[in-house]
């Protein structure tokens, strides 16, 4: 499972590139999935965002989900106090010892609430996801969360 988490950090970070104008965000998330939030900013209007922590589901599933973001305005508008949405696609894996290990993708939809200069924000979103393995079936996902932006 470390293995597959380094691989996973690092196709986020090699995907997003270089950080746009809102720089790195790392906060957490509280729901599906229970942990720790991460976001990367490559545009103005664009971010790539991950999650790590431990599914609800199921007792004892490790929840590991990334996903490529568009959203509805830029920094400026949102700081002056805008209620941008977002929207998404990306992928999950819900990883447990054994065979029982699900991976499927997700189309996050989200709201997200800048405070201050930018520097802190809340966020709301539902995900559906689509589990590819070990068999098709639709679930939903979903948390709130805060993250601080270095």
């Amino acid at each position: 499972m470390h293995r597959f988490l380094v691989f996973a950090v690092l196709t986020v970070l090699l995907v997003a590139g270089p950080a746009g104008a809102r720089g790195l965000g790392l906060g957490v998330i509280v729901g599906e999935p229970t942990g720790l939030s991460l976001k990367l900013w490559t545009a103005e209007d664009r971010a790539v965002d991950a999650a790590v922590g431990w599914s609800l589901d199921s007792n004892g599933w490790f929840y590991f989900h990334s996903d490529y973001l568009f959203h509805s305005s830029t920094l400026k508008e949102e700081i002056e106090g805008g209620l941008p949405y977002y929207y998404g696609f990306g992928a999950r894996a819900l990883l447990k010892d054994g065979d029982d290990s699900r991976f499927g993708v997700r189309f996050p939809l989200g709201l997200n609430y800048f405070l201050g200069d930018g520097r802190f924000d809340i966020f709301v979103e539902i995900a559906p996801v689509l589990d590819l393995v070990p068999e098709t079936k639709v679930r939903i996902s979903g948390g709130l969360g805060a993250r601080f932006y270095f």
